[in-house]
């Protein structure tokens, strides 16, 4: 049996018993330390959700203009939608409508 050979068995074995417990523990500490966000990825969530929820507001105070330009009525969902954001921020709901 030659060198090389006995080196196929060796290296095998340290890739078993070295080589994956290493890996498994390196990444379950990068997963610990990303369990939580960071103060600026919470403020980029908090602007992104306001960014959306304006849209949100602005696609529904244009839907609702072009209904009522076609004399349709306001949908329930639209006015549900309303009562919710008045309802659940009132000082946001206030705000976003002064600008």
């Amino acid at each position: 049996m030659g060198p090389f050979e006995a080196a196929v068995p060796l290296t095998a074995i340290l890739a078993i018993f070295v080589g994956v417990p290493w890996l498994f523990l390196h990444y379950m500490t990068k997963w610990k330390q990303a369990k939580t966000i960071t103060l600026e990825d919470e403020n980029l969530l908090d602007e992104l959700h306001d960014i959306a929820r304006r849209l949100d507001d602005r696609l529904n105070s244009i839907e609702r203009i072009i209904a009522a330009d076609r004399g349709e009525p306001a949908r329930i969902t639209d006015l549900r939608t309303e009562m919710h954001n008045v309802e659940l921020h009132p000082q946001l709901h206030r705000r976003d409508r002064a600008i």
